[in-house]
C-alpha cells in the first residue's frame, strides 16, 4: 500500500492517461515507466516518488530505478539536519533497495556515503561490514576507502587498529597508512614492528614509491628518536641486519644505532658502537658521518661535565684526553679506512708509516702487516719502495743483521717488473757499502746476476713468463753497479771478466761498452780497448751505436793517427755503410779532416762530395759551402767552379739561388764578366721579380758597373720573360683550383681559355697587365737610367783572340 501522503497527491491528469495505460498494458517494461518518469519530470516529488514505488513494484529488481529513485530522494533531503526525520525515510528506502540490491557496490556507495553525514557511528561501522559480507571480495576496494575514512574521523584507536588489520588482510602494501596512523597516535612499539614486518617482505611495493633503503632508514630513525617507547622488538639486531643489506648507508645506520643508545642513557655502550663503527665502515663519506657524529656526541657530554659542578676534575681531566685523543686519532682510522677499501695500496701503507713515526715498534709492526698483505702482482704503486723502507727503518737504527733479514725476504718475492727486484738488490749492495762491508757487497752482487738454472715446472714457459727472480741476472742496473764496484774495490782481472760478461750475456748499454773500454785505456789496454768498442757495434744498431762510433772513431785517430791509415778507412767506411742520414754529417766531416791531415787531399775532396748527397737536404747548403771553401783552399779558386756547377745542379731553388750568386761574384772578382753574366742569366730563371727583389738588384747593380746598353736591355727583357712566366703559372692556378679537377688536360685547356679572354675587346677598353714592363721597341735607350754612369774595362786580348788584334790594327789605320 502506498503512504497516505502519496496517495493523497495521486492526481491523474488528461496527458498522464496515455501513460497509464501504457504501463498498464506493459506493467514490467522498464522503457514505459522511464517515459512516464520523463513525461512527469517537473512534476511534484511526491508524484514522482509514487511512480517510482508503483514502477519499483512491478519490477523490484531494475537496478536502474533504484539508483535513480535513490539518488532524488538523497538530493531531496541533502541540505536537512541530520536528525530530520525525512532523513530516516531514506535510509528505508535504502535497506529496501538493498533487499534486491545487495551485489550492487554504486548503491552500497552511496548508502555509505550517505550515512556518514549523520555521524551514527555505531550503524555506520556495521553497515561498512554489512557491505563487505555481502559484495564479492573482488569489490571490496571500493568499499575500503570509505571504511578507513570513517574510522579515521572519529578517535576510537582500538576500532581504527582492527579496522586496519582488517583491511591488510586484503591489501598488505597499504602498510605504510597504517604505520602513519599507528605513529601519529603514539604507538610507536606497533608502528615499529609493522615497519619491520614490511622491510623483511621481499614482494613488499611501496604505494608511494619508497624504496626498501627507505624504509629501513624510517625504521632507524623511528627507534632511535623513541629508545623508550620499543619494547616489543630488538633494535640492535635489526639495525645491524640493515647494515649487511645496505651497504650505501653503513654511516647512518651506524649513528642511529649509537643514537639509539645515548637516548637510552647507556653512553659508554654509544661509544663502543662508534668505535666500532669507525673501526669498520668501509667507505671515507661514511667516516666521515660517524666520526663527527662521535666527535660532536664527545664534545656535548664533555661541555655536559664542565657544566656540572658535581664531577670530580680527574674524571673531567679523562674525558678532556678521550677528546683530544679521538681528534688525534682522526688521520690514522681515515688511512685505516682507505686500506680497508684497497689493502694492496703501497701509497697508503707508506702514509701509515709515516703517521707512527717516533714509535719503532708501531713502524716495524706496520712494515710487517703491510709485506703479509698486499700481494704483489695486485699492488698498486711501487711495492719494491715498501720493502726498501723497512730495511731502510732498521739501518738507521743500527741494527744491520735484522735489516739484512728484510732484504733476504724482500729478494724472494715475486715482484710484477725484474727492474723492481733489481732495484731492491742494489739497495741491498748499497746498505753493505755503507756499513763497509765490501766483501758482502760483492758477494750479493755475484749472487744476484748468476743465471738461475730452469725447472722442470719452468721448462716450458717463455722469457717473459718466468718469475723475476730467474730473469733479475740480465738487469743493467745490477750489472752496472757490479762493474762499478768491481772497478772501485776489486782486481782488474774480476772487473774484466764483469765487463766481458755483460757483452756475452748482451746486457751492456752504449755507456757501460763506452766505460768499459775506457778502463782497458786507463790500464794501457788499448788494443782491447778497441776490440770492446768493435764488440760493442756489433751489439747494437743504428742510431745507437752512434755514440760507440764517434768516440771509437776519434779514440782510434788520437791513438794512431796516420800509421794505420788503411785501417782508418775501413773503420771509417763501415761506419758509414749503414749510418743514417740525420747522424751522417759528424761522421763524414770527421772522415775529411783525418784524410787532410793524414791522407790524400783528392781522398778528402770524395768524402766531402759524398757527404754531400749522403746529409740530409736541410744540411746539404752547408756541406756544399764547406766543401767550396776547402777545395779553394787546397787547389785554388779556379777548381771550385765545378763545385758550384754541381751544387747549383744538387740544392733546392733557393738553395742554389744563393750559391750562384756567389759563384757570379766570384767570376766578376776574377774579372770573367760575360761568364758572371751568364750565371746571373742561369739562375734569373729561379727568382721571381715579385718576391725575389735582391737577386734583381745585385744583377742590375752588375749591368751597372759592367755592362752597358744592349747587355742591360737583355737584362730587362729576360726579367720581363721571366715575369710573364710566373704569373702565367699564377693564374692557371687561379683557373684550376676552383674546379678541384687534377686533370691536367683540363687544366691546360681551362688556362688556354682564360689566356684567349685577355684577346677580347669590350666596347673600346683593352685589359691592361699591371705587371708589364714597358720598352721602347725601337731602340731601347729610354729603359737605360739617365743619370748612370757605367764603368769601363778594358776587355784581356785573350778573350778576343786574333780577331781582336786584327780590329785594333785597322782601328790604328783609319785613326792615322
Amino acid at each position: 500500500r502506498l503512504p497516505l501522503a502519496m496517495a493523497a497527491s495521486l492526481v491523474i491528469e488528461d496527458e498522464d492517461v496515455q501513460y497509464e495505460e501504457d504501463i498498464m498494458r506493459n506493467a514490467f517494461s522498464l522503457k514505459a515507466w522511464q517515459r512516464y518518469l520523463t513525461h512527469k519530470k517537473k512534476a511534484a516529488p511526491a508524484v514522482r516518488f509514487m511512480i517510482y514505488e508503483r514502477a519499483l513494484k512491478e519490477i523490484p529488481g531494475s537496478y536502474t530505478l533504484w539508483y535513480r529513485y535513490l539518488e532524488e530522494r538523497r538530493k531531496l533531503v541533502v541540505d536537512m539536519s541530520p536528525i530530520d526525520p525525512a532523513r530516516k525515510e531514506v535510509n528505508h528506502v535504502f535497506e529496501r533497495a538493498l533487499v534486491f540490491m545487495h551485489k550492487m557496490p554504486r548503491i552500497w556507495i552511496n548508502y555509505l556515503e550517505y550515512i556518514l553525514s549523520q555521524q551514527l557511528v555505531t550503524k555506520t561501522r556495521r553497515l561498512f561490514d554489512q557491505a563487505l559480507r555481502a559484495l564479492p571480495i573482488t569489490q571490496h576496494h571500493r568499499i575500503w576507502p570509505i571504511y578507513l575514512k570513517f574510522v579515521r574521523m572519529h578517535d576510537i584507536p582500538e576500532t581504527i587498529v582492527r579496522v586496519y588489520r582488517r583491511h591488510l588482510m586484503l591489501d598488505p602494501n597499504a602498510a605504510e597508512d597504517y604505520i602513519e596512523y599507528l605513529v601519529s597516535a603514539g604507538r610507536i612499539d606497533a608502528a615499529a614492528a609493522m615497519l619491520v614486518e614490511v622491510v623483511n617482505r621481499d614482494k613488499f611495493i611501496s604505494k608511494t614509491g619508497k624504496t626498501n633503503h627507505q624504509l629501513w632508514v624510517e625504521l632507524c630513525q623511528l627507534i632511535a628518536k623513541n629508545p623508550d617507547k620499543i619494547s616489543t622488538i630488538k633494535v640492535e639486531p635489526i639495525i645491524r641486519g640493515g647494515l649487511r643489506r645496505f651497504t650505501n648507508m653503513i654511516g647512518v645506520l651506524w649513528n642511529a644505532l649509537a643514537d639509539y643508545h645515548v637516548r637510552q642513557g647507556n653512553f659508554e655502550r654509544a661509544r663502543d658502537i662508534f668505535e666500532e663503527a669507525i673501526q669498520t665502515v668501509p667507505t671515507v663519506r661514511d667516516f666521515s658521518q660517524v666520526f663527527d657524529a662521535y666527535a660532536e656526541f664527545e664534545e656535548q657530554a664533555l661541555s655536559s661535565d664542565m657544566e656540572d659542578t658535581s664531577v670530580d676534575e680527574v674524571v673531567l681531566e679523562m674525558r678532556v684526553a678521550r677528546f683530544e685523543r679521538l681528534i688525534a686519532r682522526r688521520p690514522l682510522l681515515l688511512n685505516s679506512v682507505l686500506l680497508r677499501q684497497n689493502p694492496h695500496n703501497v701509497e697508503e701503507w707508506h702514509k701509515r708509516v709515516n703517521l707512527y713515526e717516533g714509535n719503532p715498534i708501531m713502524m716495524a709492526q706496520t712494515y710487517n702487516e703491510a709485506v703479509s698483505i698486499i700481494d704483489p702482482k695486485l699492488s698498486g704503486g711501487k711495492l719494491h719502495t715498501l720493502w726498501i723502507s723497512f730495511a731502510r727503518m732498521y739501518e738507521g737504527a743500527g741494527d744491520l743483521p735484522q735489516a739484512r733479514e728484510v732484504f733476504e725476504r724482500a729478494v724472494k718475492v715475486p715482484f710484477k717488473n725484474v727492474d723492481d727486484l733489481a732495484t731492491v738488490w742494489c739497495e741491498y749492495v748499497e746498505m753493505e757499502v755503507r756499513g763497509k762491508q765490501y766483501k758482502k757487497a760483492l758477494y750479493r752482487l755475484q749472487t744476484a746476476t748468476t743465471m738461475v738454472a730452469r725447472t722442470a715446472e719452468h721448462a716450458t714457459l717463455k722469457e717473459h713468463e718466468l718469475p723475476v727472480q730467474m730473469r733479475v741476472f740480465r738487469s743493467v742496473k745490477l750489472w752496472s753497479l757490479y762493474a762499478d764496484l768491481e772497478e772501485s774495490l776489486g782486481t782488474f782481472e774480476s772487473a774484466r771478466a764483469v765487463y766481458t760478461r755483460m757483452l756475452e750475456l748482451r746486457v751492456a748499454t752504449p755507456q757501460l761498452v763506452i766505460n768499459f773500454a775506457m778502463f782497458l785505456e786507463e790500464k794501457n789496454y788499448f788494443e782491447d780497448a778497441f776490440t770492446v768498442y768493435e764488440r760493442g757495434i756489433g751489439l747494437f744498431k743504428w742510431p745507437t751505436v752512434y755514440e760507440l762510433w764517434n768516440v771509437y772513431l776519434v779514440k782510434f785517430i788520437k791513438r794512431y793517427g796516420g800509421t794505420k791509415l788503411e785501417r782508418a778507412r775501413e773503420l771509417f767506411e763501415q761506419a758509414l755503410a749503414h749510418c743514417t742520414p740525420k747522424f751522417a754529417k759528424k761522421l763524414y766531416l770527421l772522415f775529411a779532416t783525418f784524410e787532410e791531415e793524414h791522407g790524400l787531399a783528392r781522398h778528402a775532396m770524395a768524402v766531402y762530395e759524398r757527404a754531400c748527397h749522403a746529409v740530409p737536404p736541410e744540411e746539404r747548403n752547408e756541406l756544399w759551402q764547406l766543401y767550396i771553401a776547402r777545395a779553394a783552399t787546397m787547389f785554388g779558386v779556379t777548381h771550385t767552379r765545378g763545385l758550384y756547377e754541381k751544387a747549383i745542379a744538387a740544392l733546392g731553388d733557393s738553395q742554389a739561388r744563393e750559391m750562384c750568386m756567389q759563384y757570379a761574384e766570384l767570376e766578376r772578382k776574377l774579372g770573367e764578366i760575360d761568364r758572371a753574366r751568364g750565371i746571373y742569366a742561369h739562375c734569373s730563371q729561379m727568382c721571381d721579380p715579385g718576391s725575389d727583389k735582391t737577386f734583381w738588384t745585385t744583377w742590375n747593380e752588375f749591368e751597372v758597373r759592367h755592362g752597358n746598353q744592349d747587355t742591360y736591355r737583355d737584362m730587362l727583357r729576360i726579367k720581363r720573360s721571366v715575369a710573364a712566366t710566373f704569373n702565367a703559372s699564377i693564374n692557371l692556378n687561379a683557373v684550376v683550383a676552383p674546379t678541384g679537377s687534377t686533370d691536367s688536360m683540363a687544366a691546360l685547356e681551362a688556362g688556354a681559355k682564360a689566356e684567349k679572354m685577355n684577346f677580347v675587346r669590350s666596347e673600346g677598353t683593352t685589359a691592361a697587365n699591371a705587371d708589364e714592363i714597358q720598352l721602347d721597341e725601337e731602340d731601347g735607350e729610354e729603359d737605360v737610367p739617365d743619370k748612370t754612369v757605367v764603368e769601363q774595362q778594358s776587355v784581356p786580348d785573350a778573350v778576343f783572340g786574333e780577331l781582336g788584334a786584327r780590329a785594333r790594327l785597322a782601328a790604328m789605320k783609319n785613326q792615322s
